[in-house]
């Protein structure tokens, strides 16, 4: 739709720009259709590059919702999975330009700009404009934290490559997280990250010149890492996890379970709905980041090995090299709808790269999980989920997505992860049951993340109103 396009009845014109990634454009669309439930007078230009429009055109969203594009600032020789460094570069260099050119064709004046982190010059823009700017952090408080205290660590604060000698040394001096080994550290850590940390670490210190930051966190799970950036940050700080769209069973319990066959050309909730209670093992290493072939055999075989029921999202690309498409006991599709089938009734298990939106999803829905991180944020995630929440086992200790794990490991650890006889398996399922309810708990009345959302509304939206 075009960017110039108005609505004489909207009262507060706000404009949002995602990361273009989508771990970054869901779950800032979910913060924008919450943010339209609180009053009738708010709509949202949601600024999207040309790809990415034609990926999200046909979702669900509110008609107060509107799309305005940008053209495709990424080359189009990078794979952005094969190149996250000039991926990165691209986006933090070449979408602002654009973006202030759909800010120059709105007829509606601009209240507020919510932007993701990573977009770092928007905190310029709303300077110069004189909007004020939300700052939408899309990976963990913890995660936040450890890049805003980068200073407080040694001298030569980067860790080499091979750290199978010293992967379990701890450090305890990041205020807020709990003692972390240098193996979950993120991985910009390492020798040959530089430039990379450079730039997010430019990101997040940014954040602090906008006028709100907002984590898409919850308060319960990270407590004291939120806690000890509010007493540091000079701006407000509002928890409004988990950002994922939760409201959509809150008043339909039945397509939960059943889910929605008609919607399903792969027949894969036929499938599911099939399988025994807590039987099936969901696999999905995000949309982001490749795996190697070498891995993607080696799971192969771990999982056909285990003898467990099996989900597994594998992109189109490479499932044509999978020998068990057929197998009796595993399902392979090209995408599904995660949420739902994470809260399907014969899903027990969750083997996931640890990405927030799943590490999220996952404490929401309950579900057990096998940890392998990838890059990123996901190893600090991995730690949250094994050691802080206690929710799951690691799968994959080492960071890196060139670290080998051998099917006979995953095998042998699939099998007694599923195992629902077993008593560390049924201590898992305690764990997960208290994390599901601190979230149910934080979006109901009077939640923290539902009084945290209504504070943000109460004190930024009602004064433009």
């Amino acid at each position: 739709m075009s960017a110039t396009t108005s609505d004489p009845t909207a009262s507060c014109h706000v404009v949002a720009v995602p990361y273009p990634g989508r771990g970054h454009i869901n779950p800032l669309m979910n913060l924008c259709k919450l943010l339209t439930t609180r009053k009738p007078g708010i709509h949202i230009t949601f600024i999207v590059t040309e790809e990415w429009l034609g990926f999200i055109s046909s979702d669900d969203k509110p008609s107060r919702v509107r799309f305005a594009t940008i053209p495709n600032v990424i080359p189009s020789e990078l794979v952005r999975g094969a190149d996250i460094d000039s991926f990165i570069e691209a986006v933090m260099t070449r979408m602002e330009e654009p973006v202030e050119r759909v800010l120059d064709r709105l007829q509606l004046p601009v209240k507020l700009l919510i932007a993701d982190t990573f977009l770092y010059w928007a905190v310029g823009i709303g300077n110069r404009r004189n909007i004020p700017v939300a700052s939408f952090w899309p990976m963990s408080a913890s995660m936040f934290s450890i890049l805003y205290h980068f200073d407080l660590f040694p001298r030569n604060r980067q860790y080499p490559v091979d750290m199978s000698e010293v992967e379990d040394h701890r450090i305890e001096f990041i205020p807020g997280i709990s003692s972390i080994r240098l193996a979950d550290l993120p991985d910009i850590f390492r020798p040959n990250n530089e430039d990379i940390l450079s730039k997010v670490s430019t990101a997040v210190s940014m954040a602090t010149n906008a006028q709100y930051l907002l984590f898409r966190s919850i308060y319960e799970l990270e407590k004291p890492a939120i806690d000890a950036l509010k007493e540091k940050l000079p701006l407000p700080i509002y928890t409004i996890g988990p950002t994922i769209p939760y409201s959509d069973f809150k008043h339909n319990a039945s397509s939960i379970t059943k889910g929605n066959i008609k919607e399903d050309p792969t027949n894969y909730f036929q499938w599911l709905n099939a399988q025994p209670k807590n039987s099936v093992l969901y696999v999905s290493f995000g949309s982001f980041i490749p795996i190697s072939s070498a891995q993607m055999d080696e799971i192969s075989k771990g999982l056909r090995d285990s003898g467990v029921r099996y989900l597994w999202v594998v992109r189109e690309a490479a499932a044509w090299r999978l020998e068990d498409g057929g197998c009796a006991k595993g399902f392979i599709v090209p995408w599904c709808d995660q949420l739902r089938v994470l809260r399907h009734r014969s899903v027990g298990g969750f083997m996931t790269h640890c990405g927030w939106n799943s590490t999220l999803e996952s404490a929401f829905c309950g579900v057990p999980v096998l940890t392998f991180p990838l890059v990123m944020d996901q190893s600090p995630n991995s730690k949250l989920l094994v050691e802080d929440w206690q929710v799951g086992w690691r799968m994959k200790r080492q960071m890196g997505k060139e670290v080998l794990v051998k099917g006979e490991e995953i095998g042998w650890k699939v099998k007694i992860f599923m195992d629902l006889e077993s008593a560390k398996r049924k201590i898992l399922e305690e764990r997960c049951k208290l994390i599901q309810e601190m979230c149910q708990a934080a979006i109901a009345e009077c939640g923290s993340s539902e009084t945290s959302l209504s504070e943000f509304f109460k004190n930024v939206f009602l004064p433009m109103m």
